[in-house]
């Protein structure tokens, strides 16, 4: 049988492991939002009610999110101006993909509650995934795991540049 070593998982499955209910952690989202670290962070751009940022534990290469500031798990609690940079920030992370990745296509959507799918279920974000003609293959049918083509960092430059070039 052959395997792929993939120690890197190891960090996004130990998260879970070492959670204690009882603890309250802050949020990660809000951490990120309050940081001026953003490359160490993978936040790629800052807008007024949301930001853009890599995903840490992505299910393709180039896997982005749009955040608001504000921290809330419910939809409705967002004001009109902060869905409307959330659909601004969505259209510009197509955009910045577009130019960086040159994707086939994307999937884009939220999951709303830890029921869902919601790995942060406290703090609403919008996921958009680059999709790509065969991205998909036997591996996580067969063995659970994910093949990211490549390294986070060599991503981030990438996005971060193409974003640079989008106007507003």
């Amino acid at each position: 049988m052959d395997r792929l070593w993939a120690p890197w998982r190891s960090k996004y499955i130990e998260s879970f492991s070492n959670e204690n209910p009882d603890e309250k952690k802050e949020c990660l989202f809000c951490e990120k939002a309050a940081s001026t670290e953003d490359e160490k962070n993978l936040v790629l751009y800052r807008g007024k009610h949301c930001y853009i940022i890599m995903n840490l534990f992505p299910y393709n290469s180039g896997h982005i999110m749009v955040v608001p500031y504000k921290h809330t798990p419910n939809f409705s609690d967002l004001s009109d101006d902060e869905m409307g940079d959330v659909m601004r920030l969505i259209k510009r992370g197509i955009s910045a993909l577009e130019i960086a990745l040159k994707p086939h296509g994307f999937n884009i959507g939220a999951n709303l509650g830890k029921v869902s799918g919601a790995g942060i279920a406290d703090h609403i974000h919008f996921h958009i995934v680059p999709r790509w003609n065969g991205d998909t293959n036997f591996m996580p049918v067969i063995s659970e795991t994910k093949v990211i083509s490549e390294f986070l960092s060599d991503t981030y430059r990438k996005i971060k540049d193409a974003l640079s070039k989008i106007s507003d």
